[in-house]
């Protein structure tokens, strides 16, 4: 495995994703205190529509660079070139299909916003604005994918993060001079015109050769990514259905008042789960070129490492979430000037659990990305997102009833967890194991659903442990220490029971020891 090349990905996305979650919570603090937190729901309902639409595109990225690793592995310059002509031409088409989707769907955005009228905001120049932002991003997609194909994932990482963080200063100079909410998506446009010609640049430089040799894809290999294309769309029908569609419930059915506050929450937890994600995403090339080598015992061992790593890494950070969230939302978004935007604590409780819950997926869904195996299970998120948008919708007119809107928040996310449980924990690691790893499944059932009631007995431990005092840095800091302290205690657990994961830590110790010892000599 290139390991070298693994790890400056890694540490490139993380320092960027920092970054930009920084710069994210100043974005929205001075839109929310400048311009509106009714707006900032607005803003939010945008976003969960048009990543409705995006599911044209869905798993697409991961599909295309999964073609692409055993050309490049076996020095097919003419088929990855043929590829990548190929997935040219299929990004434009989804390019073109989310933008016209998008304006069909117009219209109807008033019947998404249940109190739209309340705000003096252009509904439909505001949304086209963040559709065409969007929409530019398929235009060199495609050269994307074939960056990060050669495991040179940092290159476009850095592209669109530096493109990103000055979308966002342009944003807060925007806000703090005009109070516009249409001066603050162009910015959104303008970004996404300058990281398409720097990709379009460096694309070029790097895989000229690839990319002016006018290759032709043989049928067998066109079928062949024609298959996987369709399988993995199909299969991130139902992590789009699942999350998006909980946002457009909350501002159809409660409102975009709620959706604002409950975005707040959400985008410090996404943003959040992107940075510690990072440990996982940007090595799925490394692991996709050591599948298509054949090594398959290799590949077993650092599945079963990075599961347990996912438990311990996802304890930690999702703890330290809720022992913190309520105050870093009234420091980060300036409450004291615009008025409360704490929601419920069983919104944030079971917010927490349901993103633990979906992140303990992210060590099978690397490995699944990798192997190709996301075909075999093809059929299950039509399950997924049917079960998730009737349980919600159910879930939300019930609690409304019972507790009132706010509460009826609960019920959404509620109908989020039954789903990942069920379906998603049980259907994707049976796939895994039976098409990549050739085992059954049975131990890592019982280790997997163990993980989470561990860190389901934490958080309602750590709920019972959280102290109040008059000083919200104060709070934050004496809660966030005791989410650490009630962390360890599971961690340590993991760590002691799994004999893997201490044998591939402790070689990891013995490696820096040398290299210490090499560089005192």
């Amino acid at each position: 495995m290139d390991k070298k090349k693994g790890l400056i990905n890694v540490i490139v996305s993380i320092l960027f994703k920092v970054l930009i979650l920084v710069s994210q919570i100043f974005v929205r603090r001075y839109l929310i205190s400048y311009i509106g937190n009714e707006v900032n729901g607005l803003n939010s309902l945008y976003v969960s529509i048009i990543g409705f639409l995006s599911v044209a595109e869905l798993g697409v990225g991961a599909a295309i660079t999964f073609c692409m690793y055993k050309p490049i592995v076996e020095g097919e310059n003419q088929k990855v070139s043929a590829l990548y002509r190929l997935f040219t031409r299929l990004y434009l088409a989804i390019g073109a299909i989310i933008f016209v989707s998008g304006c069909i769907l117009t219209p109807f955005l008033k019947y998404f916003a249940k109190d739209y009228s309340d705000l003096s905001v252009n509904l439909y120049l505001t949304f086209g604005l963040m559709l065409v932002s969007v929409v530019i991003t398929y235009v060199y997609s495609s050269k994307t994918s074939l960056i990060n194909a050669y495991k040179n994932n940092y290159i476009t990482t850095t592209i669109s993060s530096v493109g990103l963080l000055i979308q966002y200063a342009l944003q807060i100079v925007v806000i703090l001079t005009t109070r516009s909410f249409i001066g603050y998506l162009l910015c959104a446009v303008g970004a996404a015109l300058l990281q398409w010609i720097v990709t379009e640049i460096v694309a070029r430089h790097k895989y000229r050769a690839i990319i002016s040799d006018r290759q032709k894809v043989d049928s067998e290999t066109k079928k062949e990514v024609v298959k996987n294309v369709k399988a993995m769309f199909m299969h991130k029908i139902g992590g789009t259905l699942v999350n998006t569609a909980d946002s457009l419930i909350i501002s159809a059915f409660i409102g975009v008042v709620v959706l604002g506050k409950y975005s707040n929450y959400t985008t410090i937890m996404i943003a959040m789960t992107g940075i510690i994600t990072l440990f996982f995403t940007p090595l799925t090339s490394i692991f996709g070129h050591l599948y298509a080598g054949e090594n398959g015992e290799s590949l077993k061992k650092y599945y079963h490492f990075f599961h347990t790593f996912n438990f311990i890494l996802g304890t930690v950070f999702f703890l330290g979430y809720y022992g913190i969230i309520d105050n870093l939302v009234t420091i980060c978004f300036d409450a004291e000037r615009t008025g409360s935007l704490e929601m419920a604590k069983s919104v944030s409780f079971v917010l927490t659990l349901d993103y633990f819950i979906q992140f303990m997926r992210q060590a099978t869904s690397l490995f699944r990305d990798a192997t190709g195996t996301f075909y075999n299970d093809r059929w299950k998120p039509f399950i997924e997102g049917a079960i998730n948008v009737a349980l919600s919708i159910a879930f939300v007119l019930l609690f409304s009833r019972l507790f009132g809107e706010e509460m009826a928040v609960v019920g959404v996310i509620a109908a989020t967890i039954l789903t990942n449980l069920l379906i998603c924990h049980s259907v994707e690691p049976h796939v895994l194991y039976k098409y990549a790893l050739h085992e059954r499944a049975t131990k890592f059932y019982i280790k997997n659903y163990l993980y989470i009631a561990m860190f389901t007995v934490a958080l309602i431990a750590l709920h019972f442990c959280m102290v109040t005092t008059d000083n919200e840095f104060t709070e934050l800091l004496a809660n966030g220490f005791i989410s650490v302290g009630i962390a360890v205690a599971p961690c340590l657990i993991a760590l002691l029971s799994d004999r893997d994961f201490r044998e591939y830590i402790g070689k990891i110790l013995k490696k820096i020891k040398r290299r210490m010892r090499k560089t005192e000599e």
